[in-house]
């Protein structure tokens, strides 16, 4: 049966070789009952039109254009869509996969994150989609929590990721 992992099972895998998940800005803050925050390191706003194709050899990401943050740490961002970095390194084991949610602070200011899996087997400093919904924006301070990642036990090991972000940011 799939599970999710609590708090005691991550702070377990937080200790293991290799980490669960590393580089974590402030552990205690970011361990929670059923996941661990992921913060912001990187922020950018897409350049160029992607190309997702049948053939993957074929695929293009968007090109992007690094933000900078403000002498205190600050950006401000106007509505749109911007691809955020994580601080975070993640490291699945090949029988446990991640979802991630927005935090709720995040929702409640019009802004949202969009992410796919984190297959069993992953490993990488992530990056997701921020999509700012607010017309008056917002203002993110660098190492913000603005993410949650949640574990998922799977019924058995897996052939863990081999796909091309294997390794990315790191």
């Amino acid at each position: 049966m799939t599970t999710v992992l609590s708090r005691s099972e991550i702070r377990r895998l937080l200790e293991g070789k290799p980490p669960l998940v590393e580089d974590l800005v402030d552990p205690e803050k970011q361990l929670q009952p059923n996941g661990i925050d992921l913060t912001l390191r990187d922020i950018a706003l897409l350049q160029s039109a992607g190309v997702i194709a049948v053939d993957n050899s074929q695929r293009q990401v968007s090109e992007l254009a690094p933000l900078v943050f403000d002498g205190l740490g600050y950006i401000d961002l106007v509505p749109g869509i911007y691809l955020v970095t994580y601080n975070e390194v993640v490291h699945l084991p090949e029988n446990i996969t991640a979802l991630a949610a927005p935090r709720s602070s995040l929702l409640r200011c019009g802004v949202t994150i969009e992410t796919a899996v984190w297959d069993a087997g992953y490993s990488g400093r992530s990056q997701s989609l921020m999509v700012v919904y607010n017309s008056q924006g917002i203002r993110l301070q660098r190492n913000a929590r603005i993410v949650q990642l949640i574990f998922f036990r799977l019924t058995r090991k897996t052939r863990g990721y081999q796909g091309k972000y294997q390794g990315e940011n790191m």
